[in-house]
C-alpha cells in the first residue's frame, strides 16, 4: 500500500482510527500499510505524526500501528490526569494485548525507544526492535542533562511553551536546535504538530512537563540489565550529528545485546529519521520484515 509524503501528514490531520483506554487516558490509534506488524512509539515532545516522514517508504513492506500516547497528539486524558514515563510503559502494553498483537516488531524513538524497551523486553510478542536515538545505557550526556534540569525552575513550562512558538529563537542550540542539523526543519509541519501545541494549548503542555517531570534516571540505569535479556535482532539507527545521545555511546551500546547493529546517519541529528527517513526506512526494514 504507497502512500505520498503528503498522504501520510494528511493522516494526522484527521481524526484516529479509534482509542485505546490505557487506563490513564485514551491512546488515540491509527493502522497503515500492508505485511507484518509494527508499532511504533513516539518520544517527548511529539507525537506519532514524527513517523509521517517514513510511512512512505514502509507501508509496501510492513503494517504499521502508530500510537499516541496520553497527553501527546490526538489522544485523550484529562486535566487532572498525572502523567508519567511508568504510565507510558503500561500503556504500550495495554495497546499490544488490545491489538492482540502477538508476533510484532517494535520502533522507539527518543524516550519512545526508553518507554519500549521497559515495556517489551521478554514479551514473546517481540519479533525484533528498531531503535533511534534514544536513551544509552552508557549514561546521559551533559546536553540531556542540561536540558532536563530547567524542569525544576519555576515556570518552566511557560517559559518552554512560549520559545515554542518564537522561531528564531527556538533555533537556538540552548533551546531546540541541536534536535535537528536542518534547523529550519524546526518550522513548517515540526511546529504545525508539535511546536504549536507547547506553544498555544495549556492542556497539551501541562501533560509535555508532567512527563518531563517524571523522568527517572533509574529507567535509565536499568537499560543494560534489560539488554541482556533481548533475544531478538536489534537495529540500532543513530544520527551521526546527534548532541543529546552521542553515536559513539551507541557504538558501545552494541555489546549490550546478543544480536544488535548499528546504521549511523550522515547529515542527521536527534531527528534522524525526520531528516533522513529514506536512509533510516531502509536500514530498519531488514529486521521488520524479518520472521522469528
Amino acid at each position: 500500500m504507497s502512500i505520498s509524503a503528503a498522504a501520510a501528514s494528511d493522516l494526522f490531520r484527521k481524526a484516529p482510527d479509534q482509542f485505546i483506554d490505557v487506563g490513564t487516558g485514551e491512546v488515540a490509534y491509527r493502522r497503515i500499510g500492508s505485511g507484518p506488524d509494527v508499532l511504533f512509539v513516539h518520544g517527548w515532545p511529539v507525537s506519532s505524526a514524527t513517523f509521517r516522514t517514513l510511512l512512505p517508504h514502509l507501508t509496501d513492506h510492513v503494517t504499521c500501528h502508530l500510537i499516541d500516547l496520553p497527553g501527546a497528539g490526538s489522544s485523550k486524558f484529562a486535566a487532572d490526569q498525572v502523567l508519567t514515563i511508568e504510565n507510558h510503559i503500561h500503556s504500550v502494553k495495554r495497546v499490544l494485548e488490545a491489538l492482540d498483537l502477538n508476533d510484532v516488531a517494535v520502533v522507539g524513538h527518543d524516550s519512545g525507544g526508553l518507554i519500549a524497551r521497559h515495556a517489551v523486553t521478554g514479551s514473546p510478542r517481540l519479533r525484533a526492535l528498531g531503535l533511534i536515538d534514544t536513551e544509552q545505557s552508557t549514561g546521559l550526556s551533559w546536553k540531556f542533562k542540561s536540558f532536563i534540569a530547567g524542569r525544576r525552575i519555576p515556570g518552566f513550562g511557560a517559559g518552554l511553551g512560549w520559545v515554542a512558538g518564537q522561531p528564531r529563537l527556538r533555533r537556538n542550540r540552548l533551546v531546540l536546535g541541536d534536535a535537528f542539523v536542518d534547523r529550519s526543519l524546526l518550522d513548517g509541519e515540526f511546529d504545525e504538530f508539535f511546536l504549536k501545541p507547547l506553544n498555544q494549548s495549556p492542556a497539551h503542555r501541562k501533560a509535555a512537563i508532567q512527563l518531563l517531570k517524571s523522568f527517572d534516571f533509574q529507567h535509565v540505569r536499568d537499560l543494560s540489565e534489560l539488554h541482556r535479556r533481548i533475544t531478538v535482532p536489534v537495529q540500532l539507527v543513530w544520527g551521526e550529528h546527534d548532541r543529546f545521545f552521542p553515536v559513539k555511546w551507541a557504538q558501545e551500546m552494541l555489546a549490550d545485546f546478543s544480536d544488535a547493529r548499528l546504521a549511523v546517519i550522515k547529515g542527521a541529528g536527534l531527528f534522524a529519521h525526520e531528516e533522513r527517513p529514506a536512509e533510516v526506512a531502509q536500514a530498519l526494514l531488514p529486521i521488520l520484515t524479518s520472521t522469528r
